[in-house]
């Protein structure tokens, strides 16, 4: 036992040596050491100098500012504007004896030190807020002791030239607080929606709390250890007597009101993106980081949320219909005891429904699972999960279906799975099981009339993939390309009564020797109006359709709509078989909706420079390409298709709607194409390598309702309908021939452009041949 002592005594001997020789070290550091290695670090008058670089500014139509161009990150604001409680959370955690050192805080560093000897690490840091300024602006990361040594000599010269607010604004607005946010400012907006200036007691304490380990106390990560770090943040602001126990207790009991702006930002990057090839190219990267241009565009920053929202979630749909992944990974050894214990701060958190998150399986039984989720205790019951009875490896391609299923047979202890929350009562929390999807979309929302860019969705995630799928993916169209053909019909002497035979028709010649076109369903309709054919996506009409007007009649007229593409010069177009961007597509709608008028698409309005004055302005620009009776008629036969045919799930905006869904071989390509008098979106759905969706993934299932939620939530004018142009008048028609009705009992009303009547058209009934080159018999 006295020997036992004596070790222990010696050891401690050794430990108050070692602290004494640091303690030289130090000293001799700060002296000779700081001669040594000054002359390695920026200068004075660099320091002195140092100003923000002047960023581009980028604004939403309502002038809110919505993204920043610029070499450096963050949103700076001036000491003057960041509330007392937040610079004082950020001294009491980070640097309590912030006012009094020069740069180094020597008690600091040996009270570090003689914890770290003592528990025998190294875990203390003695940094203050000056040398993590030092680091952060000046310094790379690097981890090695003469990078140290530089931190410190620079610390000590940016105290001797620099005041101490104006290191203070230095480092809250450079310091990095997690989830992309530089500064202050920026952490503010992402984590709480609202500028700093507005933050109360207790969200700046959260704010503050991060700089120490974004990642680990992210409330977006785990709310628990968010909590415990923001209670250690106000009690050292208690110590250091910056509030009162009555504040701090106070505080403690604020429920954490966490933003979903953090989408809203997220939501706008692929348009921000847009914007800064457009201007580059236009402005020269000098001038767009360093000049201070104001840009004001086209978005709409609720249509931009609306249609990410809408495309996450309808891409998730459809993965979750592919079937279930499997789990991320498994974590051995799970403290079950230790990770149940996170009950206690739930009534003082208030997460996002709906947003999905990495969680921990505790417990599983056949029908729940326990899941710890961002520190939150939830339960998953098997209704929650029950899509993953159907199995998928994504590489195979291959599916297999569970029968009787049960949570067990997919779920255990230790698996790190994707939840949601779905409902939250005090300490009663409900899970779902989620994945995060493999399948790509894009969104794109223009303004008839102006051309202006409402909404632009290039992908699922814009952290996950940054290419911008709704301007740059070339993707055929399948049967979203119709209008177009029916439309150059409208203007080829066809009415939207004309006949044409729906039956099994053979075209020779190719590699293949002969392409015979079928109907989805692979029936055939003999007589039918072209307003039917329309309205169910008939294959066959359409090719005849193409035959009689001219492939190369079809082509001018996609030509005149705005298509600069590739088109193949055969009777597949009919099918949609050229490759088409969304923009694109949505932009040769627009010619419809805008009564024949092509406007040039516009995201930017105008640019000013730092001084107010206009660079650039961009001004409505349309030209007629079509007549207003064409368009009228494509809009009529459109508002069908979603009243009777394949874009039927569009009925449930409640106003008139046209739009045309489209399809493409083994479900490669789903998408929906639809417009209301005052906005026209367009859907895509598909995988980047070209992979199939799945069985029965059409534009119907898999794309409309993606652009049904986002029109739902969207503001819209009056309930109106679409207007008819002069040039047009209705006749009674038999719907059996499509000639004038001879008993109006029978007869439905049918559009027709003035001074035509009611036509038949009788294709032959032989079989239809053409040459090799006309046709490509690769699409089916």
């Amino acid at each position: 036992m006295q020997k036992s002592n004596d070790i222990e005594k010696n050891k401690m001997r050794l430990k108050i040596i070692f602290i004494l020789v640091l303690l030289s070290i130090i000293v001799g550091v700060s002296a000779g050491g700081y001669i040594a290695l000054s002359k390695g670090v920026p200068s004075v008058d660099e320091i002195k100098q140092y100003k923000p670089v002047t960023s581009t500014k980028i604004y939403a139509d309502d002038d809110v500012l919505i993204g920043e161009l610029k070499s450096e990150k963050g949103i700076f604001v001036p000491i003057h504007k960041i509330p007392d409680h937040m610079i004082n959370a950020v001294i009491a955690v980070e640097d309590s004896r912030f006012w009094r050192h020069k740069g180094i805080d020597y008690i600091a560093i040996v009270r570090a030190l003689i914890k770290d000897i003592l528990h025998a690490g190294l875990k203390e840091g003695g940094s203050t807020i000056t040398q993590q300024l030092a680091k952060v602006v000046f310094l790379t990361p690097e981890k090695t002791l003469k990078r140290k040594l530089r931190e410190a000599a620079l610390a000590i010269k940016i105290e001797k030239n620099l005041g101490k607010k104006d290191i203070l604004e230095l480092y809250l607005n450079k310091v990095y607080f997690g989830h992309g946010a530089y500064g202050v400012e920026m952490a503010s907006r992402i984590y709480f929606g609202k500028s700093v200036r507005d933050l109360t007691l207790s969200e700046a304490a959260l704010i503050a709390g991060l700089i120490k380990a974004p990642t680990l106390y992210s409330p977006y990560n785990d709310l628990i250890k968010a909590r415990e770090r923001q209670m250690i943040v106000l009690s050292r602001m208690e110590d250091e007597e910056y509030i009162k126990r009555s504040e701090k207790e106070n505080a403690l009991k604020q429920p954490l009101l966490l933003s979903s702006t953090r989408k809203g930002i997220e939501a706008n990057n692929y348009f921000i993106e847009y914007l800064r090839r457009e201007l580059e190219a236009k402005y020269g990267e000098e001038t767009v980081y360093k000049k201070g241009l104001m840009v004001y565009t086209t978005l709409d920053r609720n249509a931009q949320l609306s249609a990410a929202r809408a495309l996450q979630q309808g891409l998730r749909e459809l993965d979750k219909r592919r079937g279930w992944r499997g789990t991320q990974e498994h974590k051995k050894d799970v403290d079950i005891e230790k990770e149940m214990k996170s009950k206690e701060l739930l009534a003082t958190t208030i997460p996002n429904t709906g947003d999905i998150s990495s969680g921990l399986v505790l417990k599983v039984s056949e029908r729940e699972a326990i899941i710890k989720t961002r520190g939150i205790i939830g339960k998953l019951l098997i209704e929650d999960a029950r899509w993953a009875s159907n199995l998928i490896d994504s590489k195979k391609g291959t599916r297999k279906g569970l029968k009787d299923f049960k949570l067990t047979k997919i779920l255990n202890p230790g698996d790190i799975v994707k939840v949601s929350i779905k409902r939250m009562y005090r300490n009663d929390v409900r899970l779902s099981l989620e994945q995060e999807p493999e399948v790509e979309g894009a969104v794109v929302a223009i303004e008839p009339h102006t051309g202006y860019i409402r909404t632009l969705i290039g992908g699922y995630d814009f952290v996950r993939s940054e290419f911008n799928r709704a301007i740059y993916a070339k993707r055929q169209p399948g049967s979203a390309f119709k209008p177009i053909i029916y439309a150059a019909a409208m203007d080829h002497g066809f009415t939207p009564a004309s006949i044409v035979v729906d039956e099994p028709v053979t075209y020779y010649g190719g590699p293949k020797g002969e392409w015979s076109p079928e109907n989805y369903d692979h029936k055939f309709y003999g007589q039918t109006r072209l307003r039917e054919a329309l309205t169910y996506s008939r294959n066959v009409v359409t090719v005849k359709l193409v035959e009689a007007v001219g492939i190369d009649n079809v082509i001018d007229f996609a030509r005149n709509l705005g298509i600069q593409g590739d088109i193949p010069r055969d009777l597949t177009v009919a099918l949609g078989s050229l490759s088409i961007s969304p923009l694109e597509l949505a932009l040769c709608y627009n010619v419809f909706l805008d009564n024949g008028m092509r406007v040039k698409p516009i995201a930017i309005k105008y640019v000013t420079d730092s001084k107010g004055r206009v660079l650039e302005s961009n001004e409505p620009e349309a030209q007629q390409v079509i007549s207003p009776e064409t368009a009228f008629l494509v809009t009529s036969m459109m508002e069908d298709v979603v009243r009777y045919g394949t874009g039927w799930r569009a009925k449930a905006l409640g106003r008139p709607v046209a739009g045309k869904t489209g399809t493409t071989n083994e479900y490669r390509d789903a998408w929906f194409v639809g417009y209301t008098p005052d906005l026209l979106a367009a859907v895509w759905v598909g995988f980047d390598d070209m992979r199939p969706l799945g069985p029965q993934e059409t534009g119907a299932r898999a794309a409309s309702p993606i652009w049904v939620s986002f029109m739902k939530n969207v503001k819209s004018g009056e309930s109106q309908n679409f207007p008819v142009p002069e040039g047009i008048v209705s006749y009674p028609i038999d719907p059996a021939t499509g000639l004038l009705a001879k008993d109006e009992a029978a007869a439905i009303r049918e559009f027709f452009k003035e001074g035509t009547e009611p036509k038949q058209f009788a294709p032959s009934t032989t079989k239809w041949k053409v040459r090799e080159d006309q046709l490509n018999l690769n699409f089916d």
